[in-house]
């Protein structure tokens, strides 16, 4: 069994670096063959993860958090396109939200999912495919794609530079209530059902969370052939900080705003205005008019 092993060094602020001598020493321990090497740039985990698959890796080893998580997971599948070779993928959670490893069921923190690698199970999991945006040729996606509100606060997180997790998705939500949002109108059309509606948000998930722990979709699964959405029509911005905490305890289906769906593919297109969109973190487009998403079910081997 071949393990690769890449870190981004700067994920978590700064976690990743700090980690990389209990990586090495850990995987040295085990006595099994590997190779540890760090991404240095923007889209390098994507070339790394590729061409170790069609190097022969058994395992992809993602230390970071979510964006390099997307990443890695877009190298192996390209790999997967091209060639007949394919590798298991695991995450060691040291990012700065871990939404997918949350929602995948991989444990918090660098000592417990080292030893996930280890001693955890494999399974089959679904992902998500986007076209639109930047990527009219497509990207791939572990967790959820973000429209509008969801987006925007993602934007507002990237620049908190001194706490992470939560809080920084939380401060970040509260900014974006005061300083953005004009909601767009969009036309969603899912397997068995279409609206249209101005929107504040349009979660679609393959896990359950995003912005750190916010449980967007709290009863959705990864391996159930089937996306879990969140639509939340437009509010005023009292009526946002209030609905803030619903979100934080998984309750938001309560509100008059909301709408739970399921579907496995979902076009969402804008009639009025344009929308920021993210995967897994990773901006899709600031100014997007329409996206398609489609879900590819158990396409990923996980190690948990």
């Amino acid at each position: 069994m071949k393990y690769f092993v890449l870190v981004n060094p700067i994920c978590g602020r700064g976690l990743g670096a700090k980690s990389l001598e209990a990586i090495d020493s850990r995987f040295k321990k085990e006595g099994v063959e590997y190779k540890l090497v760090q991404t240095e740039r923007v889209g390098h985990a994507r070339e790394l993860s590729r061409d170790a698959v069609l190097d022969g890796y058994d395992v992809i080893v993602c230390a970071s958090g979510d964006g390099t998580v997307n990443e890695t997971i877009n190298g192996i599948m390209e790999a997967r396109s091209v060639s007949n070779k394919q590798a298991a993928f695991c995450v060691l959670s040291i990012g700065t939200g871990n939404d997918f490893a949350g929602g995948a069921g991989i444990p918090v923190g660098l000592e417990a999912s080292l030893d996930s690698v280890f001693k955890g199970e494999r399974t089959k999991i679904d992902l998500g495919f986007v076209k639109g945006g930047d990527f009219p040729q497509g990207r791939y996606f572990g967790n959820g794609i973000g429209i509008g509100f969801d987006a925007a606060v993602g934007i507002y997180a990237a620049k908190i530079r001194w706490t992470r997790g939560i809080l920084a998705y939380l401060i970040a939500a509260i900014q974006t209530v005061f300083f953005y949002y004009k909601p767009p109108t969009l036309k969603i059309e899912l397997d068995n059902h279409k609206l249209e509606q101005a929107c504040l948000m349009v979660s679609i998930m393959n896990g359950n969370r995003m912005g750190g722990g916010f449980k967007m979709t709290p009863t959705s699964r990864n391996d159930d052939g089937l996306f879990n959405l969140c639509i939340a029509e437009s509010a005023s911005k009292p009526r946002m900080l209030v609905l803030i905490p619903y979100f934080l305890f998984g309750t938001q289906e309560s509100q008059k705003e909301i709408k739970m769906l399921q579907s496995t593919s979902v076009k969402v297109t804008s009639v009025k205005g344009d929308f920021p969109c993210h995967a897994d973190g990773e901006m899709i487009g600031f100014n997007c008019e329409g996206i398609e998403v489609s879900l590819l079910p158990g396409v990923l081997d996980l190690i948990k």
